[in-house]
Order: C-alpha cells, then structure tokens, then sequence
C-alpha cells in the first residue's frame, strides 16, 4: 500500500536546525474501510457499519455502493428517513443505469415515510427493467394497499365524515406501522384536526403532543399542541377579548351590549365542522349569551342559543339549568323538569353544593307547575280533599305526604312566594322547614289520576275562587301550618 505523508508545519518560532516531533498520519483507503463497514454490518453493528459508511463517504463521496451500504444499515434500525436521502444520492450517482436494487431500496424507504406516489413511480421504474423482480411486485402491493387506504381517508374526509376519516387514517398507519417505518407528521397532524372535528379535546391533545415529542423541532407539531385545544390558535386573543366585555357588559346590566360582544365573539371563531363546530368556547359563549336573552325576554333565541350550546357540550349544567327556565317561561313543564333533573345531576359533578340547592328548588317549582290544565276546579277540589283526608295523620295516615298538601297550598295561595316562583325565584325553605327536596308529584298525581306530567299548563288559569269554609280538620291542616282562606287557594 502506498503511503502518502502529510506535510507538517513547523511554528514559525521553531530554531532553525531543530526538529518537531510528529505522529505519522496514517493513510486512509475507503475501500477498506467500506469492508470494515460491511464486516460491521454482518456482525449486526449496525452504528458502526454506519461510522464506517461514513468515512468512506468522506474520502470518495462519488462511489454510490458507499451510499447505499450506509443507506442499508440505516434500514436496519428503521431509519428511513436518512436511508431514503441515501439511496437518492445513489440513484443519482448511477448515471447511466440506476441498479434494481438501489431502487427498490429507494421504493422502499418511500413507503416507509408514506410517500406512495414516488414508490409507484420507483417500482415501476424497477418493473421496466426486470418484470419478474420479486421484491419489487411485493412492495408494489404494499404501496397499492397504502394508497387505497389514503383515497379512502381523503374522500371521507371530505364528505365531513369524521368516522370514516378515523378508519382509513388507521389503516394507513397500521401500514406503515408494519414496515417499522416513520409515520409522516402531516398523518399526526390529521390525527389532531380529526379528534377536533370529532369533539375528541383529550384525545386531539394526547395527538398533538405525541407530534411534538416525536419531531420536538417542527414548527407544525409545535402548532398542533396549540391546535388542540381548538384550531383558533390566531383568533384566540381577541375571542377572550370579546368575550371578557360580553362579560363585564351582562355585570352592569348593559344586556344589549353583552348579547352584541357575544355574539361579535361567536362570529370570530365560527363554526366550521373541521374545528369541532367551535368546541367548549363556542359552547359557553353561546350559553352566556342564552342567559343573557332570558333576561330580556327573547325566550325564542335563547332557547335557540342553549340548544346549540348543549350540542357541543352536553354536560354543562348552566345551560342545562337556563334551558330548563326557559322550558318554564313558556310552560313545558314536562321538559323543564327533565332538563333540572339533569342539571341537578351534572352539577352534582361539577358544581358547588350551593348549585345543587338552588337547583333543586327550581325543580320543586316546575313540578308544582306542572299540574294539568285539563282538570277543572271542582275536580281539583274534590282530589285536594280526598288525599287529605286520606293522608290526615288523625286518621292514621301518612304524616309527610300530608305535609306535601299544606306545603302546596302554601306556595299557591301566597300571592307573594307565587309571584316569586313566576320569576324563577325560590325560598330557602319552604314552609315548615321541608326545604326544597319536597316532591309534590306523589300528591299531585293523584289528583284526578291525572298526574302532572301533562306539562300543558299551570294551576295560574284558575282563578280565585279556591276553597271555600273554614277548611278541612276542625278549622285548617295541623302539620303543615297552613289554613285555607276563604277565597284562597289560588287555582
């Protein structure tokens, strides 16, 4: 072997006449160094065969064999990505005719990082020149498999079905899964827009940052994390903005100007289905809005507001509860008990325990509400009568449901506490101390076997006639506190 020597400097101070001690250099030949590199590879040291490659690359970076070997070693620990680099200066490299094997190496590394259209393309190239080549029908099948999964994620996609899109996106990865190769950024940033779209919010976020960790640099996978919590990440600063004045606007009984910041704020975020329809902001702007309509008797737009809040978030008790208000305003009775009782329920969750007594409260006025329409007064009186007869502790009968009597007569025949039931506004306590867990339906059910879960109207249609005498049990109702009054009970 030829060794050629290094010039060596001497420093400029050195005496003349004096020698600087040297270390030889030792001479390189990337030749052997490229079967140092396959005799790494063989041994399965697959870094080193790469440092090896490498060398050899360095001394003589025109010699396409060192391109692919390094490219074959990086294929062995799954990393297509540079393999992919390698094998293209390869094929670069081989001028005149590119080798089959190179190429479906290069069909390969395409599959792996998901870019079929450039596999189709290399393998077919590879058919051209060997039609029988095995590894290349078989990787074409791959490819093709691939390809169809990804028509079918697009096509769903854009026909907005998001369940679909989900399916084919999970094929696609299961492919390349299946190859150990890289899953492109742009499928996990797919993941992340279709968690969104599909109202996933955890699931989008565990999306977005398992983008980020794996390619920590990205400015994309960076925008994802943001992405996740809604793809506003531009429009946010302003949305809170508005929605802040909407806010202080509802505070200082600017109600005009609430519903307006609102719905300026609304109009800044959308509601384009690729972005969840909004998500939870959407969802709380427009419950804010809805109690805000209350307030200034636009019943009709409220109750649109809520509906459309609850879509999005189906478990938020405020909008569950003014929802359930507005039911009573307009005397849905049935409808607004079911929507507090559910109210009730999510704020057992996520409320405070002052939430859920006033809650309750409310629900005790939309039952006592509730009663039908359809009974007349004389069969109301009659039922009144009966169950209180029937429940009289005197005559052995059941002490609380007698006490569920006194406290309807209460409520109704005060024209105060009524007035205050109307206007959605409740007592601490009832009278008696019963407080507002009472359950007027066991009484009111009965009456005329009607029940009240009619919810077609209100005991409001009735006028003051009432009861007349001096009322039931030797001059009123002993448990309750309550006397019927000539005139009285308000029906």
């Amino acid at each position: 072997m030829d060794v050629e020597q290094d010039a060596i400097e001497v420093p400029s101070d050195t005496p003349p006449g004096s020698s600087t001690p040297s270390e030889p250099v030792e001479e390189v030949d990337p030749d052997k160094i490229k079967e140092k590199g396959n005799a790494a590879f063989k041994g399965k040291r697959f870094q080193e065969a790469i440092e090896h490659y490498s060398r050899a690359i360095d001394l003589r970076p025109s010699e396409p064999t060192f391109w692919t070997n390094r490219a074959a070693a990086y294929m062995a620990l799954k990393r297509f990505k540079p393999a992919l680099a390698d094998c293209q200066q390869a094929t670069t490299l081989q001028t005149d005719a590119p080798s089959p094997k190179t190429l479906v190496r290069l069909a390969r590394c395409q599959l792996s990082t998901g870019s079929t259209a450039p596999a189709l393309s290399t393998l077919r190239t590879v058919l051209a020149i060997e039609p029988n080549n095995s590894a290349a029908l078989q990787l074409q099948t791959r490819v093709l498999e691939l390809e169809a999964h990804l028509r079918n994620f697009e096509g769903a996609s854009e026909r907005k079905d998001w369940g679909m899109s989900r399916l084919a996106l999970d094929k696609c990865i299961q492919v390349i899964d299946g190859e150990g190769g890289d899953v492109p950024l742009q499928w996990r940033l797919w993941r992340v827009e279709l968690e969104i779209a599909k109202k996933n919010w955890d699931a989008a976020g565990t999306a977005a940052n398992d983008a980020l960790r794996i390619e920590p640099n990205s400015p994309d996978a960076m925008t994802a994390t943001q992405h996740a919590a809604m793809k506003l990440r531009k429009r946010i600063k302003d949305v809170e903005r508005l929605k802040d004045e909407g806010n202080v606007a509802f505070k200082t009984g600017r109600l005009d100007d609430a519903v307006a910041r609102y719905g300026d704020a609304l109009e800044r975020i959308g509601s384009d289905s690729r972005e969840g329809d909004g998500g939870p902001l959407r969802a709380l702007l427009l419950s804010n809005r809805a109690t805000t309509l209350v307030k200034l008797g636009r019943h009709q737009d409220a109750l649109a507001d809520t509906e459309a809040s609850l879509v999005l978030n189906a478990t938020n008790f405020k909008a569950l509860r003014t929802r359930a208000r507005i039911h009573l305003h307009l005397e849905e009775y049935d409808n607004a008990i079911a929507d507090f009782k559910s109210a009730i329920e999510q704020a057992g969750m996520e409320g405070s325990d002052a939430d859920v007594k006033a809650l309750r409260g409310e629900l005790k006025k939309a039952e006592i509400l509730g009663v039908e329409r359809t009974c007349t007064e004389v069969e109301l009186r009659k039922a009144y009568r009966r169950e209180s007869l029937k429940h009289h502790p005197d005559k052995g009968g059941d002490e609380e449901k007698f006490k569920l009597v006194a406290e309807a007569h209460s409520i109704l025949s005060d024209p105060q506490k009524r007035q205050r039931y109307d206007l959605g506004e409740d007592d601490e306590e009832g009278p008696g101390g019963m407080g507002p867990d009472v359950d007027l339906s066991e009484l009111f059910a009965q009456f005329h076997g009607a029940g009240f879960s009619g919810g077609r109207g209100g005991f409001s249609q009735f006028g003051g006639a009432g009861f007349g005498g001096a009322g039931f049990g030797g001059g009123g109702f002993g448990g309750g506190g309550a006397h019927f009054r000539q005139g009285g009970f308000p029906f």
